[in-house]
């Protein structure tokens, strides 16, 4: 992940993930945030192959619709992120809408979180009762931003256009879209429980 010009000098602090094992995906199901909310067509949770992306939302992005592995991982390789939210309605708007646009689709439910997969590798957002402060703080010692590869530059831009309206605003807009270097076109975004990610472009088009 790069570093952007107006963070240099702050380090990135990697943390282990809590286990997400007591949410078994075939202890789940789709409820009233159903997958189909985001153009994700709904499917059985208990079937990580089941259901396929419609193509509504991820597919105009340059990504297809996701199905279940056939090879395994490599060793190392993330298996998941978990990231505790304040808010779960809330998280999920805007970590919804942007991992569905990337590609990932719907892949557990249960009353406290949710998550979408794609490839080997799911994401999960959970409001937990464990929890200990009320907002993430990205210049703390843990998680600093996740990443994202989109396919181009024209997609960078229109996926920054879209997040406005669904619970996210541009970062270093001053910067934009040099802010981690002239050679490095991307969007940082943050929603408003303190959350940023990055839109990286993979091609110069």
């Amino acid at each position: 992940m790069a570093e952007t010009q107006a963070e240099t000098g702050q380090q990135q602090a990697s943390t282990g993930w809590p286990s997400v094992d007591q949410h078994s995906p075939s202890e789940t199901s789709v409820g009233q945030y159903g997958a189909g909310n985001y153009g994700v067509d709904q499917f059985s949770a208990g079937e990580p192959g089941g259901g396929q992306a419609d193509g509504q939302v991820g597919a105009q992005y340059g990504a297809g619709p996701q199905s279940a592995p056939a090879e395994r991982p490599p060793v190392g390789a993330i298996h998941h992120i978990e990231l505790w939210v304040p808010n779960l309605d809330r998280a999920i708007v805007s970590w919804g809408w942007l991992l569905t646009a990337l590609g990932y689709r719907m892949f557990q439910d249960w009353p406290g979180g949710r998550s979408w997969q794609s490839g080997h590798a799911y994401i999960v957002v959970e409001q937990s009762p464990a929890r200990v402060a009320s907002r993430h703080d990205r210049c703390r010692p843990g998680l600093n931003h996740l990443a994202f590869h989109v396919p181009n530059r024209p997609h960078v831009e229109q996926l920054t256009a879209e997040a406005l309206l669904h619970g996210w605003k541009l970062m270093f807009s001053d910067l934009h879209p040099y802010a981690g270097g002239p050679q490095h076109y991307a969007a940082y975004l943050e929603n408003s429980d303190g959350f940023e990610v990055e839109l990286v472009a993979d091609y110069d088009s």
